[in-house]
């Protein structure tokens, strides 16, 4: 064999010297395992935290993308809706119809009528008394712009004998004053 001479097992060292290393080695071994463990954890907590901030940006990242895909069906049904409305305005019935209607256009030959008091042919609620609760000027945003241009040149017709009134009606009650001005707005 080769020269090398074996060495005894460290437990079968003769004398003192062996006893002494054996102690130290469980000394190192005794301080260092604490500390190992302890570094470990370390390590493991730092993956975990990691861990866990991965999926809860996937958790975001996976909301939004949700909702990107509802915002994206939401626009494709109103780009539909759209190219609808744009098709049928190229129908000429549909023009002529929207032109009575909003316009109140008519052919040569017909009449147009206008009814003052659509509550009183349709049975519905009449929403003047709801309006005279209102102030003057949420009743007049409420009315079309020519009906406004119409009452305000009937009120500045009625301006000179309406001061003289209103002179007279400042030296007596002011309900009286407020009835008669919700009356000419129900009348309008």
């Amino acid at each position: 064999m080769s020269e090398r001479t074996r060495r005894p097992p460290r437990g079968a060292a003769a004398g003192g010297s062996g006893r002494g290393r054996a102690r130290t080695e469980r000394r190192r071994t005794g301080r260092s395992g604490p500390i190992a463990f302890f570094v470990s954890l370390f390590i493991v907590a730092i993956g975990a935290i990691q861990l866990v901030a991965t999926f809860h940006d996937y958790a975001l990242d996976l909301a939004r993308l949700n909702d990107l895909k509802r915002q994206e069906a939401a626009l494709v049904a109103e780009k539909k809706e759209l190219r609808n409305d744009i098709s049928r305005w190229d129908d000429k019935n549909y023009v002529a119809a929207q032109a009575r209607e909003r316009l109140g256009f008519v052919f040569p030959g017909e009449q147009s009528v206008t009814v003052l008091n659509p509550q009183a042919v349709t049975g519905g609620k009449d929403d003047s008394g709801a309006t005279a609760g209102k102030s003057g000027d949420d009743a007049t945003k409420a009315l079309p712009w020519y009906s406004e241009l119409n009452y305000s040149f009937e009120q500045a017709d009625q301006g000179d004998a309406a001061d003289g009134a209103a002179q007279r009606n400042d030296s007596g009650s002011g309900a009286e004053h407020g009835q008669q001005s919700q009356q000419k707005g129900q009348t309008q």
